[in-house]
């Protein structure tokens, strides 16, 4: 038993977790309506129907300041519960001294994120600049980066290299961007260098292929 906190913008997801970590029946409590007073029976309190802990839901209890940093404050205490409970935030600020706490006394976090929707004319139009003007090619990257994924955006890369070749099986250059690509992807997979630093290096580098 124990106490975990999900987040994320993935709410089908969050929920069916939920539900299998807690079963059906579980204790719902809304975090807005909760008192400091009410946390020790919460969290520490046995259930009247079985002789076994409790299957409890908390709902943004990050919202209630008050209630979350006084639970955070005293989180050795209730990490003794004998109850299985997850607190569902909407989001969780990880800069918060309160959540730091939690994090360092060993409180799992898990975030749902909701499936990135990559936008694939973007990304094929910044691999035609980057094949004519690298530094435009970043600049026009920062642009929609904080909305992609790396990965998923440096494999439309390699689509779109793949295609320029299907049109021009025998072109030197297309073979030497794709042998270009096929090192990026090594390093990915291999390396600990952030996967957006190596996809700008390679746009910078492509226009001299």
């Amino acid at each position: 038993m124990g106490i975990r906190i999900f987040t994320g913008d993935d709410r089908v997801k969050t929920q069916a977790e939920i539900l299998h970590a807690l079963g059906e029946g579980y204790e719902v409590f809304e975090g807005e309506n909760l008192l400091v007073t009410d946390l020790p029976s919460l969290f520490l309190g046995e259930s009247l129907f079985s002789s076994g802990g409790r299957k409890i839901l908390v709902k943004d209890l990050s919202e209630n300041k008050e209630v979350f940093f006084d639970f955070a404050e005293k989180i050795e205490q209730y990490l003794k519960t004998d109850s299985e409970i997850i607190l569902w935030e909407t989001k969780i600020d990880k800069r918060l001294s309160a959540t730091k706490n939690l994090v360092k006394a060993g409180v799992e976090i898990r975030e749902f994120a909701a499936p990135v929707k990559i936008d694939t004319r973007a990304v094929f139009n910044i691999y035609d600049i980057a094949l004519r003007d690298g530094k435009r090619a970043v600049s026009e990257l920062s642009k929609i980066e904080r909305e992609q994924d790396p990965y998923m955006f440096f494999g439309l890369l390699v689509s779109q290299a793949l295609k320029k070749l299907e049109w021009r099986p025998n072109g030197v250059r297309e073979k030497k961007i794709l042998k270009e690509l096929s090192k990026v992807d090594m390093q990915m997979k291999s390396t600990g260098i952030e996967p957006w630093i190596l996809i700008k290096s390679f746009l910078l580098k492509a226009a001299t292929i």
